[in-house]
């Protein structure tokens, strides 16, 4: 899902379930020593996104039915809700009392939710966790982990890759996608003049900015998630951000990167020919598709620097709410989702599996899927906390006076940083 690059925001949330959060016990007893007992599970998710038919119906049609085969005495009621309604309806749901057992979560409220002790840390409840979990990439893994406990699996995942085109590497006289910074340094020196900007993003969130700063050997914060300055405004970190700033000077990346509404998508820019080399998911591939018949993608990794190349992790994982009343049942159902059968089902729709052993099987599927799957084995997630969603906010708001130049990128980076200081004292 496209929106897994983005964290939801947790202001709305906040209030309400500290109130319910004191009602909801960690465990649940329901009909735990009863397997053979009929019950029904409820699993909410967002597969019908936007309209997708697709995903939801190998879902209802072909994956749900399979599992009520193998386990005849479970039933699993799916409720399909829009993404951007899904944070209010957990919400509300929960000051009702009325959570369902299972939730499809985008990878950013998984640290939300358990914060307010509505979820079940899945390694402490599932006896086989390590097991399902090793299977994992180990960033979309880490997306789960909250204090110590795991409290999800990843269901789907995704990751950012360069995407560039034979025009833009013919225009830069190359012969193949810059593979590291310097390649990229290179790209930029050959475009001076021909109008068309060496790279383009739509932010300058954790989303848009990590991977940079990652495989330039920075870090956001400490391992412990405990201490942001020393680390965002170290001086790995600053040069990786300086080099994007220096390409913004000289104009080879768009104000798109600012926030310039008015400016050309990245969707479009790349294709017609304004963009040579762009960040992004392998949803493109259907859009461009569409959109863009003619038009030949080329994906390559995130372009190596110091740290290596290191990608950031987008994607879904799925959660059992404390309130639920059929726990065994609900983690049959998450063992499930961890299968062959319903992992290659879902790339089938789009939908990248979250284990690298079937990325063959994925990669025959589409071909382009391999490029992230390899970029997958070494990108990391995002903060995993429950102020993230204010982390975008302060590397954006940071950051754009940097581009401007108002300010020196160690001054910006430094003040960000001691912001996540006082977010991450708060945890």
């Amino acid at each position: 899902m496209k929106r897994s690059s983005k964290f939801g925001s947790a202001v709305a949330i906040a209030a309400a379930l500290a109130v319910v959060a004191t009602g909801c016990s960690a465990t649940s007893s329901g009909d735990q020593g009863k397997p053979d007992s009929p019950v029904t599970i409820t699993f909410w998710g967002s597969y019908g996104n936007g309209g997708n038919s697709t995903q939801q119906d190998a879902l209802n049609k072909t994956l749900i039915p399979a599992f009520e085969k193998a386990n005849p005495n479970i039933t699993v009621k799916y409720v399909d809700i829009p993404y951007d309604d899904m944070l209010k309806k957990l919400t509300t749901s929960a000051a009702g009392d009325e959570l369902p057992d299972l939730v499809r979560a985008d990878l950013g409220w998984v640290p939300q939710f358990a914060d307010l002790g509505v979820l079940v840390p899945l390694s402490d409840a599932m006896s086989d966790f390590k097991k399902l979990a090793d299977a994992t990439y180990p960033g979309s893994l880490s997306t789960n982990l909250y204090k110590g406990k795991y409290y999800g699996l990843p269901l789907d995942t995704n990751t950012r890759v360069l995407i560039t085109d034979q025009k833009a590497l013919d225009a830069a006289g190359m012969t193949a996608p810059p593979a590291t910074f310097d390649d990229l340094k290179a790209m930029a020196a050959k475009l001076k003049g021909t109008g068309m900007s060496v790279f383009a993003d739509s932010g300058l969130g954790a989303w848009n900015i990590s991977p940079w700063i990652w495989s330039g050997g920075g870090a956001i914060t400490n391992d412990k998630l405990t201490k942001s300055t020393g680390y965002l405004d170290s001086d790995k970190s600053v040069a990786a951000v300086q080099m994007l700033v220096d390409f913004y000077k000289e104009g080879l990346i768009p104000n798109l990167i600012i926030g310039n509404q008015g400016a050309t998508g990245t969707s479009d820019g790349l294709p017609g020919g304004k963009y040579a080399t762009i960040l992004d998911g392998p949803w493109m591939q259907g859009i461009w598709s569409g959109q863009y018949p003619d038009f030949k993608p080329i994906y390559a990794p995130m372009p190596a620097g110091p740290g290596g190349s290191i990608s950031v992790v987008g994607g879904e994982d799925i959660v059992m709410t404390a309130s639920s009343k059929h726990q065994d049942a609900a983690m049959k159902f998450i063992r499930f989702t961890q299968t062959e059968q319903f992992q290659i089902e879902m790339v089938k729709t789009g939908q990248m599996t979250i284990i690298p052993a079937f990325a063959d099987q994925e990669a025959g599927i589409a071909a382009y899927y391999s490029t992230f799957a390899t970029q997958l084995k070494s990108a990391k997630a995002r903060l995993a906390i429950p102020q993230a969603s204010k982390v975008d906010t302060i590397l954006s708001t940071e950051l754009t006076p940097a581009f401007k130049g108002e300010i020196s990128v160690k001054d910006a980076l430094s003040k960000a940083a001691a912001q996540i200081d006082q977010l991450l004292a708060g945890n």
